[in-house]
């Protein structure tokens, strides 16, 4: 398969991903407003501490053991059956831990009533474990269309479990269980449309060679989660529930937006540059273009909702998550560069080097460490600042390896974002003049969305950005294709 084709490859599996995850971001995104007007931000903030855990502990759900399966060269039936029956008791001591330490938990925040919240939602650690193995099977295979169903059909079942639940007023309970079925309904619709199932067979031998590569994955994925939730903790404990959930719901809107491109264009990537480890110069050319393609419809959402966020959260969340508004917008410019990281990280995985893969993850929790013990003392708009300081360090030390791996340097990879980052600050610096006119919310909005989206697609129209012509190109070969 030559270089044009691969890329061609992965831009049409990542255009599967990306409908599967708008469809299910955009139901979950519907049903969080809902939710968000009828329970008190406080609900939202203690589950925000829960999910702190769970979250760290799902790390180990993977074990880094699915990047493992998806990178390894000649994978059979004995590898994933190996993995899959690993992980099942890796998540069931995780749920007997996380069942016992529920009561510790809930002393440590003084709330008595997280005990049950805990050992509830744990439960999706199991889940997860079930449905790991399968997931790691679809990317392997590239198989996305598959995700379409399974997500989709968790999400929306969820839905109405959660709403209904909410006007029923189980309060915090119907965030439990909407997670819950959500996860539950997912793995359950993934078994059913992936032929692939656990055959009676083990290996040690397999099992430590996958481990070889994945442990190393695990203990970044670690480092990075946890430091990440780590804000939350300190949050939630040096301040209020309320502090914690303004913070997480400032980060809801961008992050809609970043997992949906982000998450598409990663899952393909992974599998599709393993597949082309032994030529660097194939996996140089998918890096340089998910890098260009994914900062051209990265950059101006972000830029936009920045400018747009006062207007948008009061219409769509009202009054009461206002706070929201200034953590809302350091997301979107922090969030902004993911794809940068994305491209560097899989071409560093796909390369086999989860040892540098650590070791960048090492030094950027320094680095992070230093600057959050610094900045915690001074309040949460301090500690939202040094993930956006973070955001470029992280950048610079991403894709250091790169330079001698591929031959593709920062400041060249800076040089190709450069057009999509212009074009969308000054489309941003256009709109938000709109803002000035004193007009209503709805009315703002209903100028400022069109206007942008003409000025941006207009000046890349103008100015033939590279970008925008292959965006065009494979959106047009992606349509004709499910036509023929």
């Amino acid at each position: 398969m030559n270089s044009d084709n691969i890329v061609s490859n992965v831009v049409n599996n990542a255009l599967w991903r990306f409908l599967e995850r708008c469809g299910a971001q955009g139901v979950t995104f519907v049903v969080s407003i809902i939710l968000a007007r009828i329970l008190d931000p406080k609900v939202y903030g203690t589950v925000a501490l829960v999910t702190v855990f769970t979250t760290i502990m799902q790390v180990f759900v993977d074990s880094g053991m699915g990047n493992a399966l998806i990178q390894k060269k000649n994978t059979d039936d004995l590898d994933f059956s190996t993995v899959f029956y690993f992980n099942i008791v890796v998540c069931l001591a995780l749920y007997g831990i996380m069942f016992t330490a529920a009561p510790l938990i809930a002393r440590f925040y003084e709330m008595p009533e997280l005990t049950p919240v805990v050992r509830v939602l744990s439960l999706t650690l199991i889940i997860s474990g079930v449905k790991n193995v399968q997931q790691a099977y679809v990317s392997r295979n590239m198989l996305f269309k598959r995700f379409f169903f399974s997500t989709l059909g968790g999400t929306v079942g969820a839905a109405v479990i959660g709403i209904w639940m909410a006007f029923r007023g189980y309060g915090i309970w119907a965030l439990v269980a909407q997670n819950l079925f959500n996860l539950t309904l997912d793995t359950l619709i993934l078994w059913m449309t992936v032929k692939w199932r656990p055959k009676l067979m083990f290996s040690f031998e397999r099992l430590k060679g996958l481990f070889s590569f994945g442990w190393k994955l695990l203990v970044s994925a670690l480092l990075d989660t946890a430091y990440r939730d780590l804000r939350q903790l300190i949050i939630g404990k040096l301040y209020t529930s309320n502090d914690l959930a303004q913070y997480n719901r400032g980060e809801q809107f961008p992050k809609l937006i970043v997992s949906n491109i982000n998450t598409s264009i990663d899952s393909v990537l992974l599998p599709t540059m393993s597949s082309e480890q032994d030529h660097k110069e194939r996996v140089r050319s998918m890096t340089r273009r998910a890098i260009r393609t994914s900062t051209y419809l990265m950059m101006p959402m972000m830029v936009g909702l920045a400018v747009c966020a006062e207007p948008l959260v009061r219409l769509v969340l009202t009054e009461k998550w206002l706070p929201c508004v200034p953590f809302l917008r350091i997301f979107c410019f922090s969030y902004a560069f993911y794809p940068i990281h994305t491209a560097n990280l899989n071409a560093i995985k796909a390369m086999g080097r989860s040892d540098m893969f650590l070791k960048l993850e090492i030094i950027k929790k320094a680095v992070d460490l230093t600057v959050l013990l610094i900045t915690m003392w001074y309040g949460v708009m301090a500690m939202a600042y040094s993930l956006l300081y973070m955001s470029f360090v992280g950048q610079l030390i991403n894709s250091w390896p790169n330079r001698k791996l591929l031959d593709y340097k920062y400041s060249e990879q800076f040089k190709d974002m450069l057009p999509q980052i212009l074009l969308s600050l000054a489309m941003g610096a256009i709109v938000y003049c709109v803002s000035l006119l004193n007009l209503s919310d709805i009315a703002t909005l209903c100028i400022q969305v069109p206007l942008g989206a003409a000025i941006y697609f207009g000046a890349s129209w103008l100015f033939k950005l590279e970008s925008f012509e292959y965006v065009l190109n494979m959106a047009k070969n992606f349509i004709k294709t499910k036509r023929g």
